[in-house]
C-alpha cells in the first residue's frame, strides 16, 4: 500500500450535491447502505437505522459541541478587517488560531472584536502559519463568545445557517470543537430511543475536531500528507462498553470518523480500549489494521480527502469509489448538512 497517491481517491462531484443547509428533520436523511464483506449497496433512510444493528452492538457516538469559534473583527490600528477561527484551547486565555489576512497579523498586532468588546493581542506564529492569539475581555468568555462568535461552518457550505443548534448534534455536551461531527447530525432523541430499546449500547467519547478535518491533501504520496493534532477523551464506562461489546463477539459501530479516530487511537495492540486523555494525529488509509471498529455510520465525504482514505481502509478503495459513484447518480446529498452511508458486515 506505499504507492497508494491522492489522485486515486478522486471522484466527480456535481456542484449542486453538496448540501447547503440542513434537512427539516434531522432522521430524514437518505442512507446509503454498503455491505463491507460483499460489497453490495442498498438504499434506504436514515430513520430506518436500527434496522441495520444487533441486540449487543455498541454504537459509539462522538459528543463534543462546537464552539462559535468564527470570530469577525478589526485590527487596532488599521481598522482593517480581521477574521480569527479559534482552533485549540492553551492556558491564560491563549488560542491557536487560524487568522485572515495572515500576513499583516505578526507578533504584537492588537486585534478588537464586537466594538472593543473582545481584545486580542498575536503572541507569536506556530505550526502552519497558525497564530497564538491571547485575548482580554470582562465576563464570563462562553458568554462573550456566544454573543460574538459565529459558527465556523465549512468552507463549502455558502449558505448562512438560520439555527445556531443545526450544527450540533442532539447529545453534544463537552465545548471545544471547530467542526462538528456531522455523522451525528441524523440522530433524534426517538431514534437513540429506539436503538437502546433493540439492546445496542452507546457509548459516548469526545474528540474536539479540529480545522484539519478539512485540509486537502496536497502530497500526490498520501504516506507525505501531515496529519492534524486532536485531543480526546474516553471515560472508564465508554471504554467498558466497547470492551465489553469485542469480548462477547458483538460489533462495535462508530457514528463519523472522528469517534473511529478516537477509538482506534486508544485501543492496544489486542484490541482492547483504555481510557483517559490523550492527543491524536492517526492517519487512517488502506492497509490499516482496525483494532476496535467494526463498522461506520458517516457522511459522504469530499474528493481526495483524509476522510475517503479512511473509509476506504475500511470498506475497500474501489468499493467505496463504486459506493460513492451511485450516491452521485442517485442524487445523494454530500458533506456536512448531507445524506449517510453506513459500512457493516449484515
Amino acid at each position: 500500500m506505499d504507492n497508494l497517491k491522492t489522485s486515486d481517491f478522486y471522484f466527480d462531484l456535481p456542484e449542486e450535491l453538496i448540501a447547503q443547509d440542513p434537512l427539516e428533520d434531522r432522521s430524514s436523511s437518505r442512507l446509503l447502505v454498503l455491505d463491507k464483506a460483499t460489497g453490495k449497496i442498498e438504499h434506504s433512510k436514515f430513520i430506518h437505522v436500527a434496522d441495520y444493528l444487533r441486540p449487543g452492538d455498541c454504537l459509539v457516538l462522538n459528543d463534543t459541541k462546537v464552539i462559535p469559534a468564527r470570530l469577525i473583527g478589526e485590527k487596532e490600528d488599521t481598522h482593517g478587517a480581521v477574521e480569527v477561527l479559534l482552533l485549540k484551547r492553551k492556558e491564560n486565555n491563549i488560542w491557536e488560531t487560524l487568522v485572515k489576512p495572515g500576513k499583516k497579523c505578526r507578533p504584537g498586532a492588537k486585534l478588537s472584536f464586537g466594538d472593543g468588546r473582545l481584545k486580542a493581542e498575536v503572541l507569536e506564529i506556530v505550526d502552519e502559519g497558525n497564530r497564538l492569539i491571547q485575548f482580554q475581555y470582562e465576563g464570563i468568555w462562553e458568554e462573550v463568545l456566544d454573543s460574538l462568535g459565529e459558527m465556523p461552518l465549512p468552507p463549502y457550505i455558502t449558505h448562512k445557517l438560520k439555527d445556531k443548534n443545526r450544527y450540533q448534534t442532539i447529545y453534544a455536551r463537552y465545548e471545544g470543537s471547530a467542526a462538528a461531527p456531522t455523522a451525528g447530525l441524523h440522530f433524534t432523541d426517538e431514534l437513540l430511543q429506539e436503538i437502546e430499546k433493540k439492546g445496542v449500547a452507546i457509548a459516548y467519547v469526545t474528540l474536539h475536531v479540529g480545522l484539519g478535518t478539512f485540509r486537502p491533501v496536497k502530497a500526490e504520496n498520501i504516506l507525505e500528507h501531515h496529519m492534524h493534532s486532536e485531543s480526546y477523551q474516553i471515560t472508564e464506562e465508554a471504554a467498558q462498553k466497547i470492551n465489553q461489546a469485542k469480548k462477547n463477539g458483538n460489533r462495535v459501530i462508530c457514528v463519523g470518523t472522528t469517534s473511529c479516530r478516537t477509538i482506534e487511537s486508544a485501543a492496544n495492540e489486542q484490541g482492547e480500549l483504555c481510557a483517559g486523555s490523550k492527543d491524536t494525529d492517526i492517519f487512517i488509509y488502506p492497509g490499516y489494521r482496525f483494532k476496535v471498529m467494526d463498522g461506520l455510520i458517516t457522511n459522504f465525504h469530499l474528493p481526495e480527502s483524509t476522510l475517503v482514505m479512511l473509509v476506504s481502509a475500511l470498506a475497500g478503495r474501489e468499493a467505496v469509489l463504486e459506493a460513492y459513484a451511485q450516491a452521485v447518480e442517485e442524487r445523494y446529498r454530500f458533506f456536512s448538512f448531507g445524506d449517510a452511508m453506513m459500512i457493516i458486515d449484515k
